[in-house]
């Protein structure tokens, strides 16, 4: 009679889950239309000096419009928590990953410091409206008035929401060895470098 070989299952593989805020997407997109309508005009009809810091204007407002509104991403992985704020990309592997929090904003504590997820804004007036309903919600389910078994868990607010699911990926995947790691933080210069070109090239037009 042969032995069959046990080998260990693989981990169990989960889809990767991304955060963006809707309302600084859909603000930044009509900045930049705005932006975009604005310097057309100055470009097709200004004199030449006011064409030349229509294009720094440009070169400047673009790259700060988008990154802090089109460029602020939070995506997680099995492996890692990848966080793309204004200026600088951090990968961070779930095994530095120490704590999440959200206050006035959301922040990770890793190993090598703390860093903002400009992705998941706190609002405090969702938060209180969530808290609200979460009182009448608790109101409702006393004896006095009944439990209603049927009832769903108590609201939240999208960042407090969003925090939660971040940490239930941590608690699951952290202890994994692919999941170890320092974390590793990237500059933009996609972003800065014509938005610093184009500050410079303003500064220069309006002191002419």
């Amino acid at each position: 009679m042969t032995r069959q070989d046990r080998t260990t299952p693989p981990p169990q593989q989960y889809a990767e889950r991304s955060y963006r805020s809707p309302a600084a997407l859909v603000g930044g997109v009509l900045l930049l239309l705005l932006g975009g309508w604005l310097g057309a005009d100055a470009l097709l009809r200004g004199a030449p000096h006011a064409k030349l810091t229509a294009v720094f204007a440009l070169l400047l407002g673009v790259p700060l419009v988008a990154a802090f509104t089109l460029r602020p991403l939070v995506r997680a992985g099995d492996e890692r928590l990848t966080v793309r704020n204004p200026f600088r990309t951090i990968t961070l592997p779930w095994g530095a990953v120490e704590e999440l929090r959200a206050s006035f904003s959301t922040e990770v504590f890793t190993t090598a410091g703390k860093f903002q997820l400009w992705a998941i804004p706190v609002s405090l007036r969702q938060r209180k409206k969530a808290n609200q309903q979460a009182l009448r919600g608790a109101g409702a389910d006393s004896p006095r008035f009944g439990r209603d078994a049927g009832a769903g868990p108590a609201p939240r607010a999208m960042a407090d929401q969003a925090l939660d699911e971040l940490r239930e990926i941590k608690e699951r995947v952290a202890g994994r060895a692919e999941a170890q790691g320092e974390p590793v933080v990237r500059w933009s210069y996609a972003i800065l470098a014509p938005l610093v070109a184009g500050a410079v090239g303003l500064v220069v037009m309006i002191a002419l």
